[in-house]
């Protein structure tokens, strides 16, 4: 018999850990890629597990609090690690909840949800905290908006592809499609 809570632990923590490697390798082989105002952050993709199992949700944000506290040591301060996290939580729930809204079994209403949540908070962040000019509504909206192009062409790049590859395996790989 399946342990469930332990299942739920385990993929968690996978889910975690492979997130803030992703990012802060990421970082390390491309400074800035990872936690610029313009970034591709390759482990957003990572985020599509949301729509398959809720254990994604803390798992992401954990995995978030993790790769951005070394965004902490390079001058952003613990602004981006409650305000990214707190992006990553938000988006996650929304995606699990929208798991089941698809077009030809893509889940895109929930693929945006990343881009919606990262684009405003992080936005807000970078214009209220980051900008020489202090905040003003165009610093957000070219802010907000270079964060936000920077996660829906992850999610759409690799995360449709992510989508439908899982799709088709989810039975081998022990998730669920509600």
């Amino acid at each position: 018999m399946k342990n469930k809570k332990l299942i739920f632990l385990t993929q968690a923590a996978v889910i975690a850990a492979m997130y803030a490697v992703l990012t802060v390798g990421q970082n390390l082989l491309f400074p800035g890629t990872a936690s610029a105002a313009i970034q591709f952050r390759v482990a957003e993709v990572l985020t599509v597990l949301a729509i398959y199992t809720p254990a994604a949700i803390p798992g992401l944000t954990i995995g978030c609090v993790l790769a951005n506290i070394s965004s902490v040591t390079a001058g952003l301060g613990f602004y981006d690690m409650i305000f990214g996290s707190l992006a990553s939580l938000l988006a996650a729930v929304t995606m699990y909840l929208l798991r089941n809204v698809r077009i030809k079994k893509i889940p895109f209403l929930a693929l945006l949800m990343p881009a919606i949540f990262n684009g405003i908070i992080v936005g807000l962040e970078i214009a209220i905290f980051f900008l020489d000019t202090g905040f003003t509504m165009t610093g957000f909206l070219v802010s907000g908006g270079c964060v936000a192009l920077g996660e829906l062409v992850v999610l759409m790049v690799l995360g449709i592809p992510m989508c439908l590859l899982l799709n088709k395996n989810a039975d081998k790989m022990g998730i669920t499609q509600s």
